[in-house]
């Protein structure tokens, strides 16, 4: 006699055990690929930003064609102080290229360029970089007083850079300022924290 299976519904078969460590490690590799890529978009949307210097303004620090990566997280929490390089839109312009410049003068100082020399505050800059003497001071030559919101900046290269000398840049409103810039992507040779 041949026993013949039926179709539908058999109670009678076994359930098939789940194996709980395979169904732990795949978890556990879920959870790392998911930390791993939150800690990715974080890095990216604050600090991730590249871009590169254009000109010659930063000679000296930084040259033109150098890629850069900024913070853009640091000037959500603090301002920027003396010294520090930030980038920038002119004017807020977002079809221009950023800029990269030296800040100068924090808000509410007071800015002067006289026998090729920066005043801040009636007292002489103290330069972190050795420049030469600057021969065009522009909208500096006459005392100028910083907004609540306002940074007055300078190319390295003094001679040579569009700033906040010029009035088609002029002082930089906290609010077109993008990041600090922070580490020096190319050339391979300059790779390091600025």
């Amino acid at each position: 006699m041949v026993r013949r299976r039926r179709s539908g519904l058999n109670f009678g078969r076994r359930k098939r055990k789940v194996n709980v460590s395979a169904v732990r490690e795949v978890l556990t590799w879920t959870a790392e690929i998911l930390i791993t890529l939150m800690i990715a978009f974080t890095l990216v949307y604050f600090v991730g930003l590249r871009t590169g210097v254009v000109g010659q303004s930063m000679a000296g620090t930084l040259e033109g064609g150098t890629e850069i990566l900024v913070n853009r997280f640091i000037y959500k929490v603090t301002n920027p102080q003396p010294n520090d390089i930030i980038v920038f839109l002119p004017n807020g312009n977002e079809k221009s290229h950023y800029y990269v410049k030296r800040v100068i003068a924090v808000p509410g100082d007071t800015v002067q360029i006289r026998d090729g020399a920066v005043f801040v505050n009636g007292k002489p800059f103290p330069e972190e970089i050795q420049t030469a003497d600057i021969e065009d001071p522009g909208l500096a030559e006459e005392e100028l007083v910083l907004g609540d919101d306002e940074f007055f900046v300078l190319g390295d290269n003094r001679n040579n850079s569009e700033d906040s000398r010029y009035a088609n840049i002029g002082n930089i409103k906290k609010e077109y300022i993008v990041g600090k810039a922070w580490f020096i992507v190319s050339p391979w040779g300059d790779m390091g924290f600025l």
